[in-house]
């Protein structure tokens, strides 16, 4: 996986020493239940959970990007292509931030980084993206990145045992990408 500049951070794979990350997101009461970080923590749930990401990348199926600040040495938090549909030309995209680095626009210039290196260098057609509706914050994140509001998505997807709407939203590569 190459290592994409983000305006003020850097997306870079992900490495051993980024344990204190999947830490922090494991005490956030939202992102495991999105995510397959491990809800409780240890060192071998977090060794576990980097492992899956290596393969992922190796194996094309996703890429699952660090978003780092200072250089790339601190780990603020993920952004994900899923390659699911790659064959139909569509791709998802996904993204947390810790609480300890949220309200820095890492995100967004994340998710502008990571769709231009989707369109750009994976030939993807079509961006996919779902916020929860009450997800005010992550919707703002999206619409500042380019993506459009598509729809409300009824029961779309389990979440903490229990189906939830979510809205999504898409980006075409003939879209403006939010540059500002």
């Amino acid at each position: 996986m190459p290592v994409l500049p983000a305006g003020d951070f850097v997306l870079r794979p992900w490495q051993a020493q980024d344990l204190p990350l999947v830490r922090e997101a494991s005490s956030d009461p939202y992102i495991p239940l999105l995510t397959t970080v491990p809800a409780d923590y240890s060192d071998e749930a977090g060794e576990r959970f980097i492992s899956r990401q290596w393969q992922r990348a190796a194996e094309g199926v996703g890429y699952p990007f660090v978003i780092a600040g200072e250089g790339g040495r601190r780990p603020l938090g993920v952004v994900s292509l899923r390659m699911k549909d790659a064959a139909e030309g569509r791709a998802s995209v996904g993204y947390w931030i810790v609480r300890s680095a949220r309200g820095r626009g890492a995100a967004a210039a994340a998710l502008r980084a990571v769709t231009g290196w989707a369109f750009d260098h994976l030939g993807v057609d079509r961006l996919e993206l779902y916020v929860e509706p009450w997800n005010t914050a992550s919707a703002r994140t999206a619409e500042r990145a380019g993506f459009q509001r598509e729809g409300l998505l009824r029961s779309w997807q389990r979440i903490g045992g229990e189906r939830r709407d979510m809205t999504m939203y898409a980006l075409l590569p003939t879209d403006d990408r939010g540059e500002g």
